[in-house]
């Protein structure tokens, strides 16, 4: 997907989402195109809240019963914590409850990292 933005006669500005967009200039002189949807390149991501990511690396240690000595930062996959599937369906629970959030499971399926999951939590609370 892809966002056009053009601005028309008189300075109103339209704004499109679409997956293709046609645009022709009433006067044959003027220059037409279209645009064609591209897959992803790249996406942009803000930094989840320091105290999100302290607070979700609590969660997992409680959730996968770590040692108080493993170290669990913004950048620890569930994988590499010893997670299975079904531990990161309780974790997802657990963040949920903690931070009073519905998480969709399509979404709850993107989360591979501390990271992801304080991202989709500051995202979900500041809506």
């Amino acid at each position: 997907y892809f966002c056009l933005t053009y601005e028309i006669m008189f300075g109103d500005l339209q704004t499109i989402n679409a997956n293709s967009v046609s645009f022709s200039a009433p006067r044959k002189d003027n220059v037409s195109f279209r645009l064609q949807p591209v897959p992803q390149r790249f996406s942009v991501r803000c930094a989840a809240k320091k105290e999100t990511v302290e607070k979700v690396c609590d969660i997992v240690k409680s959730q996968l019963a770590l040692a108080d000595d493993t170290v669990v930062s913004g950048s620890s996959t569930f994988a590499d914590l010893g997670a299975d599937s079904l531990d990161t369906v309780e974790i997802v629970m657990g963040l949920e409850e903690a931070f009073g959030i519905s998480v969709e499971e399509s979404s709850a399926q993107t989360i591979a990292t501390v990271e992801d999951a304080a991202n989709l939590i500051d995202s979900l609370v500041g809506l």
